[in-house]
């Protein structure tokens, strides 16, 4: 499974980052690092669940950070 990990700065300053294959995987962080980070670790949560709730199963996962 390959999921695309996007970042871009908002207006007041924020970092914001998401996983657009995973709804709901959207973040907020003080520098670019932090909030893909805490993207990175809500989207693995978010398969977990999603593996335990029987929705999805156990593959090799592999996110992607566009160049900038």
């Amino acid at each position: 499974m390959e999921l695309n990990l996007e970042c871009e700065r908002e207006e007041d300053g924020r970092w914001i980052a998401e996983v657009p294959e995973l709804p709901g995987v959207l973040v907020y962080g003080s520098t670019a690092d932090e909030a893909m980070a805490r993207a990175e670790v809500l989207a693995l949560r978010v398969l977990a669940e999603q593996i335990e709730q029987g929705e999805a199963r156990p593959q090799p996962i592999r996110f992607v950070v566009p160049a900038a």
